[in-house]
């Protein structure tokens, strides 16, 4: 009965939202109007305690027809923060904007009142008035939700406003997850850390022995972008580096080659590379910009 009800329940999201999409709604718009079947909706485990009938709706329609929902006034919006300035100045500014944000807090219709207040955040992030305005309303929609995921990313934005957001405690780039990682995914992390901006006018190319993996892989930086191959004889590489796995996670961690590493060319293609490589922030800000 269960697998048959889970089934049920990711089928009819699915289809209906096509059924829906097809008609011309968009993904809010379709996850504003979804129902599900009352025989699905009483039973305990197809409740949105983690995922939910709005984002999977939305998901859905994302997965076949992408971000852009057809309208042309979406297609090259302002960015967030621009948005934000000029709504704020079309409605009076923020001493016109907080009161009718008040009414609509003690109304409760947080979902208003989060939307017209994020403007102001984001048009003046040190607005206090309207930062702690928001927060109460995220502490209002944090405390109603049954869905853990939305409850979190509320009560988050809410500390985040009071300027006390929590220190992020998980790490990807661990020993752990790092030593999980083929030689091509290392590299891969690699890559989507590169700056392409500062590396436009960069080329390099670097070999890497993998002895204890008896694996062969080049590495070219070209016009920002840090690709893989098999090394070949035709063109010759910068740098040749003969290393195992653990000592090439050694260098990815630390940044710097140990002395007991083999090399062969030029090892300042090797520091020109890293000196490309920006570190990733796991605590930058959600809710201002």
């Amino acid at each position: 009965m269960f697998l048959s009800q889970q089934r049920d329940l990711y089928g009819y999201l699915h289809d209906q939202t096509l059924r829906l999409l097809n008609q011309g709604f968009t993904g809010p718009e379709i996850a504003e109007m979804f129902e599900l079947p009352p025989a699905l909706d009483r039973v305990w485990h197809t409740r949105g305690y983690y995922g939910s009938v709005s984002h999977n709706v939305k998901a859905v329609y994302q997965r076949y027809m992408g971000w852009f929902d057809g309208n042309p006034a979406h297609l090259w919006e302002l960015p967030p923060q621009e948005s934000a300035r000029r709504h704020v100045e079309l409605m009076g500014g923020p001493e016109n904007i907080l009161p009718r944000a008040e009414e609509a807090f003690e109304a409760g219709e947080w979902r208003w009142a989060a939307q017209i207040l994020n403007y102001v955040v984001f048009a003046d992030p040190a607005h206090d008035a309207a930062r702690e305005l928001l927060a109460k309303v995220y502490d209002r929609l944090g405390q109603g939700s049954e869905n853990g995921t939305w409850r979190n990313f509320y009560l988050q934005g809410a500390a985040e406003l009071r300027g006390g957001k929590p220190a992020n405690p998980l790490d990807g780039a661990g020993p752990d997850v790092a030593g999980a990682l083929s030689v091509e995914q290392i590299f891969d992390s690699l890559a989507v850390r590169v700056n392409g901006p500062a590396a436009w006018d960069a080329r390099l190319t670097i070999d890497w022995n993998l002895t204890d993996l008896d694996e062969e892989i080049r590495i070219s930086l070209v016009n920002g972008v840090l690709t893989q191959t098999r090394p070949h004889e035709v063109t010759p590489a910068d740098l040749t580096v003969t290393l195992t796995k653990p000592r090439l996670l050694a260098l990815v961690a630390s940044g710097s080659l140990h002395d007991d590493v083999q090399t062969s060319g030029d090892r300042q293609a090797l520091t020109t590379l890293l000196g490309f490589l920006d570190d990733a922030d796991r605590d930058f800000d959600i809710v201002t910009p």
